[in-house]
């Protein structure tokens, strides 16, 4: 059994999918702290849905027991440690990408953008995960088979392999930055009790009431005009969806000029 003060000792060794924790389980016994219809299924996606809800800070094993209706300890029959649920949760999440097979004849640049923008989906569905999908190895089954899939892709580019991890940086990476910023600004919106429009309204007045900050707006004033009339959403859709055609501009320049030397 794995507990938190192990994984702070030897992190890059810590993961539950190391732990074989599913073997354990089901070599165990029902006891009374068992009961009936629990499994680790329905304890994942009972945090999950916890998480969107009220974020990292206020989950325990208690909070989750207490969602459930069973005691905390019978979660311990399907995981050692919160950080089991986290990682866990992590990997359920990444099985919500809906991947697709990158040999079924369409252009790799349908594949990659898709990939890129479910990734992106998701993180803004999940703003929890981006903070956390660094902590752990992330060796689930759903997270080996999103990497797999974006190598897939990234290899049919024709860049050659030395090229084709600072490619994959650069689109999913991005990806990962402008999801989190906005699943972010969405939750923050959320927790304000307004729409995203409504905060951004209430933002730019308190920037354009304040004299400090007069200088800042006149910089970007014609940038500001250029979105006038778009909701943040719109803003946000054309935003992330130009850079993602500057990322895939960027790929087929390589290609060209390196070919698919190695």
């Amino acid at each position: 059994m794995v507990r938190a003060a192990d994984r702070a000792r030897n992190p890059a060794r810590a993961s539950v999918w190391l732990e074989d924790k599913a073997a354990r389980v089901s070599s165990r016994k029902a006891g009374p702290d068992q009961p009936d219809g629990l499994d680790r299924d329905r304890i994942i996606a009972t945090a999950v849905r916890l998480l969107d809800a009220e974020g990292l800070s206020k989950l325990s094993m208690r909070r989750i027991a207490t969602e459930l209706n069973v005691t905390a300890m019978s979660l311990y029959w399907y995981v050692d440690t919160k950080d089991d649920i986290l990682e866990l949760t992590v990997d359920a999440v990444f099985g919500e990408l809906p991947l697709t097979d990158p040999d079924d004849g369409q252009d790799w640049r349908v594949h990659l953008r898709r990939l890129a923008v479910d990734y992106r989906t998701v993180l803004v569905r999940h703003p929890w995960v981006s903070t956390i999908v660094n902590e752990y190895l992330n060796i689930g089954p759903h997270s080996i088979a999103f990497a797999e899939a974006v190598q897939k892709i990234i290899r049919t580019t024709g860049l050659p392999p030395r090229a084709r991890s600072g490619a994959t940086a650069a689109v999913f990476q991005f990806a990962y930055g402008f999801g989190t910023m906005e699943g972010h600004f969405n939750q923050r919106c959320a927790a304000s009790g307004m729409t995203p429009d409504e905060y951004y309204s209430d933002a730019m007045d308190a920037f354009t009431d304040d004299p400090k900050l007069v200088g800042q707006i006149d910089e970007v004033k014609d940038v500001i005009a250029a979105h006038a009339g778009k909701t943040v959403a719109e803003v946000w859709e054309g935003d992330f969806t130009f850079a993602l055609d500057l990322m895939i501009a960027g790929i087929e320049a390589m290609v060209s000029r390196y070919g698919t030397e190695s």
